[in-house]
C-alpha cells in the first residue's frame, strides 16, 4: 500500500472528524443492557444516573397511561403526553421516547423544533395537516393532509407543526429518536421569554411596529421591556 501524504491526511482527518462528530449528534449508545434513571440522585451528568441494576424491576420498564386522552381545553386546542426518561426510567440511555398528541376539532399543536431528536408522526384518529420547514436559506416548506394510518416524519431539529383539520377530535402517536427530545415552541421562545426579549429586537426582526409586539405578548401574559 502506499504511504499517505500530507494532503490525504488531512482529508481522511477532516473526514473521521465529521463522521466523529455525526455519531455525537444524537443520544450515546448503551454500554450495558440497561440503565434506569435514578430521578433522586445528587449526581449531575447528561441525561439521568443509573440505579444499581441489582434492584432493577418490571416497573422501570414501564408506563400506563397513553390510552387516556390529553386535556385540549387551551389556546391552541391540543395536549401533548410525553413518556419519556423522566417518567418511564428504563428509557434512560436507550434513545427513544414517544407521545401522545391529541387535537380538539380545529385544534394546533403550534411550530416547534426538537433540538435532539427526529419524530416519527402515525395518525390514528381523524385527519391532520402537517408540515415542517428547511433551514435557512431555502426554508422550504413540505406539508401533507394524513388520515388515520398514515406516518410522517419530521427531520431533527426542523420547525413542524400539526393542525386538525376536522370538527371531531384527532389523536396521532408520535415516536423520537432521544430519551429527552426537548421541545422549542417558536411564538413561545420568542414572545413568551423571562425576561422579555428586547422590544427593539422584535420589532426590527419582525418589521412590525410595538402594538403588534404588545398585543403578540399578551397572548403568552408576557409585560413590556
Amino acid at each position: 500500500m502506499a504511504p499517505i501524504c500530507g494532503v490525504q491526511f488531512l482529508v481522511l482527518l477532516y473526514a473521521m472528524a465529521l463522521v466523529f462528530q455525526a455519531a455525537l449528534a444524537s443520544d450515546p449508545s448503551p454500554v450495558q443492557d440497561f440503565c434506569i434513571a435514578e430521578k433522586n440522585s445528587p449526581v449531575f451528568i447528561n441525561g439521568l444516573a443509573c440505579k444499581d441494576p441489582t434492584l432493577a424491576t418490571a416497573a422501570d420498564f414501564f408506563f400506563a397511561g397513553l390510552d387516556v386522552p390529553g386535556n385540549t381545553m387551551n389556546r391552541v386546542g391540543s395536549n401533548v403526553t410525553l413518556v419519556n426518561a423522566a417518567v418511564l426510567p428504563g428509557l434512560n440511555t436507550l434513545g427513544v421516547s414517544i407521545a401522545r398528541i391529541d387535537y380538539a376539532p380545529y385544534g394546533l399543536n403550534p411550530p416547534h423544533t426538537h433540538p435532539r431528536a427526529t419524530e416519527l408522526l402515525t395518525v390514528l384518529e381523524g385527519t391532520l395537516y402537517v408540515g415542517f420547514v428547511t433551514s435557512n436559506p431555502e426554508n422550504r416548506l413540505f406539508v401533507k393532509t394524513l388520515r388515520r394510518g398514515d406516518v410522517y416524519v419530521f427531520p431533527a431539529g426542523l420547525v413542524h407543526f400539526q393542525f386538525n383539520v376536522g370538527n371531531v377530535d384527532a389523536v396521532a402517536i408520535a415516536a423520537l429518536s432521544s430519551q429527552n427530545p426537548g421541545v422549542v415552541t417558536v411564538a413561545n421562545a420568542v414572545f413568551g421569554t423571562r425576561p422579555p426579549v428586547a422590544e427593539d429586537v422584535l420589532t426590527k426582526a419582525f418589521g412590525v411596529d410595538k402594538g403588534v409586539i404588545d398585543e403578540l405578548r399578551a397572548q403568552f401574559n408576557q409585560v413590556g421591556s
